[in-house]
């Protein structure tokens, strides 16, 4: 073996980063934060309405990640997300990642219990870090302030931020007379002249939301926000936001939200694209990425 192909065999691996048709402006953002160009991709609708996608680079021995939210036409991009990993590993890439800010088709599992989905290393990133960021920097009342769960289901969520605040929290339970529909809202907790601040992972449609936030109000909240990782906000969501008591509503930018900024004042973006070029970042030099689970990075 000559100096030049043993070299070649000790030469540590790039980092390459493709970026899918969903949200090209988080991707580029990751690529700027890790001083990086994206990779030279081409994806087009066959006559047949295949998808076709074909890499313009190198990437053989590479550590490539490609990005690709699960928002806009999902399926559509859901296939493209699979055919860019194929192409990649058809390629000779060395190993290839695919980075999902907004996981498709999450709601849709049911299961209350752990039946590994997956049969591959899966790092879940989380926003709390941001959310609780957010909250210190823009809400000068903070420290008196009730963290509220719209539903049972968010409590554990909304708990772990009010612990690390160390401030009250408050539940919203729905009561169904009927299984086809929510016939009232009881709040549990107090929020009487306090600032309520929602949490919640995502949300669509933002009916529950938007009565919850009608119902802060009424039991005395005197300022009430929320906070959602994924602002899906489909069909009637922008007139119901728009219509609900909220001081604001903010979100993180794993799905655009130009469009609908437009449209409703009240949003407000977070930008997580520095969470996710440090995963990348760790991932690459094989480091842990649980100091994200508590840390934004600068």
């Amino acid at each position: 073996m000559d100096a030049k192909s043993l070299l070649q065999l000790t030469k540590k691996p790039n980092i390459k980063i493709f970026s899918g048709s969903s949200h090209q402006d988080l991707s580029q953002k990751i690529a700027d934060r890790l001083g990086l160009e994206l990779g030279k991709v081409m994806t087009k609708k066959l006559s047949n309405q295949e998808t076709c996608v074909e890499i313009g680079e190198c990437v053989q021995g590479e550590d490539v990640y490609i990005v690709q939210s699960g928002c806009g036409e999902i399926n559509d991009n859901l296939m493209e997300l699979l055919i860019m990993i194929n192409a990649c590993k058809i390629a000779s890439a060395g190993r290839v990642t695919a980075v999902i800010p907004c996981f498709p088709y999450a709601r849709q599992d049911k299961r209350g219990e752990s039946r590994g989905f997956f049969d591959i290393p899966v790092d879940n990133l989380c926003a709390e870090p941001a959310a609780l960021k957010w909250i210190k920097e823009s809400i000068s009342e903070w420290r008196s302030c009730t963290i509220v769960s719209p539903d049972a289901g968010g409590a554990k969520r909304a708990t772990s931020i009010a612990d690390r605040l160390n401030v009250d929290f408050a539940l919203i339970h729905k009561e169904r007379k009927k299984a086809s529909g929510v016939d009232g809202m009881v709040l549990v907790g107090d929020v009487k002249y306090r600032v309520a601040i929602l949490v919640d992972d995502m949300a669509d449609t933002c009916g529950t939301i938007c009565h919850a936030a009608d119902k802060l109000l009424s039991a005395g909240a005197t300022r009430v926000y929320a906070i959602l990782t994924h602002g899906i906000f489909s069909g009637p969501a922008i007139t119901r936001m728009n219509s609900a008591g909220f001081e604001a509503v903010v979100v993180t930018n794993t799905v655009p939200q130009e469009d609908k900024m437009k449209h409703c004042s009240k949003i407000q973006v977070l930008d997580i694209s520095m969470i996710l070029a440090e995963a990348i970042r760790r991932t690459h030099s094989g480091k842990s990425v649980s100091y994200l689970f508590s840390n934004v990075p600068s």
